[in-house]
């Protein structure tokens, strides 16, 4: 019997392990995406006179600090 609960209890831990990953490739997907639409809105601004070089510079890089933790897959959905 406790063989039977301790594989339960590890396939439960796997289940939770495998649910909190796809929760953080979520988030990290999402968070990617609001950084490229900020580098959008920032280079927008920018052409348009409303803007500076600064934040459009600002923005690539915390895109390209994203991309570099944790990889580019949002950029191809």
């Amino acid at each position: 019997m406790a063989g039977f609960l301790d594989r339960a209890k590890e396939q439960a831990q796997r289940g939770l392990n495998q649910g909190k990953q796809k929760l953080d490739d979520v988030q990290a997907q999402r968070a990617g995406a609001d950084l490229l639409k900020r580098l959008g809105s920032a280079y927008y601004a920018e052409r348009h006179g409303t803007g500076s070089t600064e934040a459009t510079q600002q923005a690539l890089q915390s895109l390209e600090s994203h991309i570099a933790t944790h990889g580019d897959s949002f950029l191809h959905s």
